[in-house]
């Protein structure tokens, strides 16, 4: 019989992400600056959703990078 494995969030279940809170951002970006997906991170649908339109509105306001690059 096999048993199901369910990820539980790292994060609270009602708990919004928002764009200004950097840190928490950062932690959910590879080292290239791209967001990583949802089975590494280990959030929600809602989560998820929530974080990608937060880097984005970030990114949008040149709070985060686009791109984490080489700083020659």
């Amino acid at each position: 019989m096999n048993s199901i494995k369910r990820n539980l969030s790292i994060l609270k279940s009602g708990y919004v992400i928002k764009y200004k809170n950097i840190e928490l951002l950062r932690s959910f970006l590879n080292d290239q600056g791209k967001i990583m997906p949802r089975r590494s991170t280990r959030l929600t649908l809602k989560q998820q959703r929530q974080l990608s339109k937060a880097v984005k509105r970030a990114r949008m306001l040149k709070l985060l990078p686009y791109i984490i690059g080489d700083q020659e």
